[in-house]
């Protein structure tokens, strides 16, 4: 049965300016809806969704609200929130208080790919990448192409594609899957990858086996004749799955990559796929990681018979995400690298890239914690791969999010932790002239928190340093 999904008139979105709600925000909109939503603070997100014609508000203010939904009636109204709104929010009362339809954002999301050929990208690191690739490829096949991607691809700079141009064809829509709070059993894909299954968000798991039965779950939404692929260290969790296709480096995946090397900023590898090999295949972006994201892309693409000249044309002109290996400084003499790891392996699969590249220079890694339950249930791990791969390391404090604050979990107790000769905590005011009355030859700045806002002074501070 197809979704009633477009059926409003008007919109009505709380959190407007996460990555996942505003691109369903740019959906609605581009679909002749009114779109109108409230966000705690304005960001380029909110700004973009701005001149696109999509009203934005900051301020708490149910008087307001009032007003603005008057002409409306309550039958002609969504509400779409996301778990990151607390659930004291007055707006979100007043909807709750006075009858209107509300619905979460991945139940909305849901409601849009499951009427089109699904593709869903899920696992706990790499998932926005891959969703990325998949869209990049998809897009230079001209295939009609929708997708909801976790953040914003540099080769489009959104975070959303609508390309449908023949409407005899198929329409395929791309998203990530997130496994947060349950979300991606909204999904009712085709096609899915599952990246990785490292324990994550045990705020709502508790346990590591319940995020895995999670995924479980979720590869049993796929459609009787659709394709599971999946990363090879987890594919032993899927065996009962009719069709199955593997991936990984060495030769050990359906799919693999072997003889990876990094050349003039781009990965470059052989492609192994059913007894086929294809030399030097050229990955638009760094990191050995990324090979493994590609391998994932490729298998997707080629079970709907993208030809082997579009992918490979598609994998050199990938320029990646922004806040995924991004460089904002690349000299000889000092690179300032941004990246939105926030989970021990994706620290360690970025840090490890980095000292690949860049053997001999000094490597200083800045990492804002985000989230005290994160930190708390991986304060170990945090620490043990921060103590390798870098020659120095700075802390910020936590960044909470949507978190009160937990009793004994702070940066102070994670430095602490940390087994390395040259450590600080620092605050994010004291950051940008720290790094520019010091040597510095390769900055790092990690972590999904408001980081990256730091970014335009501090290189500033090192360029001029």
């Amino acid at each position: 049965m197809k979704s009633n999904i477009h059926q409003y008139q008007v919109y009505y979105f709380l959190g407007i300016g996460g990555i996942g709600m505003s691109a369903l925000a740019k959906y609605f909109k581009l679909n002749n809806k009114i779109v109108v939503g409230y966000d705690k603070t304005e960001s380029s997100l909110t700004q973009h969704l701005v001149e696109q014609g999509i009203h934005c508000y900051y301020k708490e203010d149910v008087v307001q609200l009032k007003n603005r939904l008057q002409p409306y009636a309550k039958k002609d109204v969504l509400v779409i929130y996301t778990p990151a709104i607390p659930k004291d929010h007055q707006e979100l009362q007043y909807f709750q208080q006075n009858g209107y339809t509300i619905k979460k954002r991945a139940e909305v999301l849901g409601d849009i790919v499951n009427e089109y050929s699904c593709i869903a990208v899920a696992g706990t690191h790499g998932k926005t990448t891959t969703t990325a690739l998949i869209t990049h490829i998809f897009l230079t096949a001209q295939y009609n192409t929708i997708a909801f991607v976790g953040g914003i691809m540099s080769n489009y700079n959104t975070n959303f594609i609508y390309q449908v141009k023949d409407n005899h064809r198929s329409v395929f829509a791309i998203t990530e899957a997130d496994e947060y709070d349950q979300s991606f059993l909204n999904l009712y894909p085709e096609t899915a990858v599952i990246t990785s299954m490292d324990a994550d968000h045990l705020d709502i798991y508790h346990t590591h086996q319940n995020l895995i039965d999670t995924y479980i779950q979720f590869s049993k939404n796929i459609k009787d004749s659709g394709l599971l692929v999946v990363n090879k260290s987890v594919d032993k969790f899927f065996s009962t799955n009719k069709n199955l296709s593997t991936y990984d480096v060495n030769l050990n995946g359906q799919i693999s990559a072997s003889d990876i090397r990094f050349d003039n900023h781009k990965m470059v590898f052989n492609l192994h796929i059913k007894n086929e090999l294809f030399q030097n295949i050229e990955l638009g972006i760094p990191g050995k990681h990324n090979v493994l994201n590609a391998l994932a892309a490729i298998a997707v693409a080629r079970q709907y018979h993208i030809s082997f000249d579009k992918i490979f044309e598609a994998l050199a002109s990938f320029k990646g995400v922004k806040r995924r290996f991004e460089y904002h400084i690349q000299k000889d003499n000092l690179v300032l690298i941004d990246d939105y790891a926030h989970h021990p392996e994706e620290i360690k699969n970025f840090l490890q890239s980095v000292r690949t590249l860049y053997p001999s220079k000094k490597i200083t890694a800045v990492f804002q914690p985000h989230l005290y339950s994160r930190t708390k249930d991986f304060m170990n791990e945090f620490a043990d791969v921060l103590s390798h791969y870098s020659d120095e390391i700075i802390l910020l404090d936590i960044y909470p999010a949507r978190e009160l604050p937990i009793e004994g979990v702070s940066s102070e107790v994670l430095l602490n932790k940390i087994q390395h000769p040259d450590k600080k905590l620092l605050s994010k005011k004291e950051l940008p002239s720290y790094l520019k009355n010091s040597h510095q030859e390769i900055v790092l700045t990690i972590g999904a928190g408001d980081i990256e806002l730091l970014i335009p002074e501090i290189k500033q501070n090192l360029i001029s340093a």
